[in-house]
């Protein structure tokens, strides 16, 4: 392991104790400087190969708006289970398709999350929107936290105050971030660096980003949901995907315990080769199974949709309803009249002749109000978010 100077330590003063909170050195990394070889150089051919082929699989399926539809959903499941929340994606859809007054406090933080993720790629995408930045990120935190844990610590503003990581007290935190006055800097910093030319390859850049923004830390809270979403972000700005097609949270979340202890050894001991091998592997891992996962859902609606088109007693609306199920897997009546712009009766024909037919199946187990699921669909779609026994 290449060891490097990667910032220096200041003494502050928090809740009466006395700790060292960490300042980074800006990126890159120097000192000496990164240099992305044997072994590494492989595991970045393996994560280029990788989501070029999730590009592709992107460009020449019928329909990329389901694909985008089941991912981000993924994501910010994903993304929210990492922190604590204890929604499914089965909970958010869910809630989606009966459209109640007011989700749970989990599914709300998944669905600002959501939010959070539409406004900034319409920033981004728009002519006089703003481009990545550390104000979109604000924007983007002010929208994930509003009305959720956190909204009473300052959402969309950098902190003022010192937080730390782990540990029920500063002086047995875990990680002390940056002292509020260093903040200005460091996020400079990083935002030049984000716009600036640089010979490294642009996901190992996108790897350097995130944990650079981890370890600042700007916010009081929300900081890792938006330190992924930035991983996303970087990968569609720099052209690397066209489209948010890559749930990365789900590869730290089942190596949770090695993805801290990699970002640790980055602030301790430089070691930032470890840590980009772990994320080129999981950029590898992910975009591969997300390629499969394209492929598979593809194949199960591909073989659905002639059933039902097979089916002597299936009627426009029927098919119509089978045709916008990939994108509302979970539905109700009142969603199908909606949906398909029909009537309660033509609504309920059209689920009894998909129930019929074995593509739908109730999941309420009550006579009235009753949810129907794409079971066949959404069982593939949802690997990796449901929680642990």
């Amino acid at each position: 392991m290449v060891e490097r100077i990667t910032g220096r330590y200041e003494r502050v003063t928090v809740g009466g104790e006395e700790v060292s909170a960490f300042i980074p050195a800006p990126l890159p990394p120097a000192a000496p400087p990164l240099v992305v070889d044997g072994k590494l150089a492989d595991r970045l051919r393996h994560a280029e190969h990788a989501l070029a082929r999730l590009e592709l699989a992107g460009e020449m399926v019928p329909s990329l708006d389901w694909f985008i539809y089941a991912f981000v959903r993924k994501e910010a499941v994903l993304s929210s289970q990492i922190e604590g929340t204890q929604a499914t994606l089965v909970d958010l859809l869910t809630f989606e398709a009966e459209d109640q007054a007011a989700p749970t406090a989990d599914v709300e933080e998944v669905c600002n999350h959501l939010d959070a993720l539409a406004y900034a790629r319409e920033q981004m995408a728009a002519v006089q929107g703003l481009p990545l930045s550390m104000r979109l990120l604000c924007e983007t935190h002010l929208r994930l936290m509003a009305g959720v844990r956190g909204a009473t610590k300052q959402p969309g503003e950098i902190r003022r105050s010192q937080n730390w990581i782990g540990g029920s007290r500063p002086g047995n935190a875990v990680f002390v971030p940056p002292p509020p006055q260093a903040l200005s800097e460091l996020l400079t910093g990083l935002e030049k660096y984000l716009h600036a030319d640089d010979e490294l390859p642009k996901v190992v850049r996108a790897g350097l980003a995130h944990v650079q923004f981890e370890t600042i830390h700007p916010f009081l809270d929300g900081n890792g949901r938006i330190g992924r979403l930035l991983v996303t972000l970087l990968l569609e700005d720099w052209g690397l995907l066209a489209k948010p097609l890559l749930y990365l949270s789900l590869f730290f979340k089942r190596h949770q315990a090695e993805y801290y202890r990699r970002l640790d050894a980055v602030r301790t001991a430089g070691d930032w080769e470890g840590w980009l091998d772990f994320f080129l592997d999981g950029v590898a891992t992910i975009a591969g199974e997300a390629v499969a996962s394209a492929r598979d859902l593809f194949a199960v609606v591909g073989a659905d949709r002639a059933r039902v088109l097979e089916s002597g007693t299936t009627s426009v609306a029927a098919l119509r309803l089978f045709e916008a199920l990939p994108r509302h897997p979970i539905i109700t009546v009142a969603s199908v009249m909606k949906l398909i712009d029909t009537s309660k009766p033509t609504a309920t024909r059209a689920i009894e002749a998909l129930v019929d037919v074995g593509i739908l199946a109730e999941t309420t187990g009550r006579r009235r109000d009753r949810s129907f699921s794409y079971r066949a669909y959404l069982d593939r779609l949802r690997v990796g978010t449901e929680l642990a026994p």
